[in-house]
């Protein structure tokens, strides 16, 4: 089937929109809003905000991901699928900490050296979940054989 073929590529995709897009919002368009937006303030808002759409956005690739290991007819080798499954799992959840475990802390500015470092260190974390998963992947689309 034609269509089972080209969705057989939907797990490398969603891991490259996942990891691409942790790296786009954390590593270049946050620090342009503290460069470029007038006060630390309205670049922290405007942040908090942007971070809250990649929460969903992680979680939204994150389960796909999850839901095509299941399949079948979808999931890449089977080698990868266990540490895929909890890599994925792992960055989800460390997404939904930072959102509604440190995000809340930060936004009041309570303690913020420590809720900021703390929050820095699980979003490189959940990136770092998301390139391993996206390589995995990548790794197992180059080594199976083309239909």
């Amino acid at each position: 089937m034609v269509a089972t073929g080209k969705l057989r590529s939907l797990p490398l995709w969603m891991a490259a929109a996942w990891a691409m897009s942790l790296t786009t919002l954390g590593f270049f368009v946050v620090p342009m809003l503290f460069a470029n937006l007038p006060s630390p303030a309205i670049a922290g808002n405007m942040a908090a905000k942007l971070f809250a759409a990649q929460t969903g956005i992680s979680a939204v690739c994150a389960l796909v991901l999850l839901m095509t290991f299941r399949s079948e007819k979808l999931a890449p080798a089977a080698v990868v699928i266990p540490s895929c499954t909890l890599l994925a799992l792992a960055g989800a959840l460390l997404a939904l900490l930072v959102e509604f475990g440190v995000s809340p802390h930060i936004v009041a500015r309570d303690n913020l050296a420590l809720w900021h470092g703390l929050g820095t260190a699980m979003y490189f974390a959940q990136w770092v979940c998301a390139l391993l998963v996206f390589g995995k992947l990548a790794n197992a689309a180059s080594a199976s054989p083309k239909n």
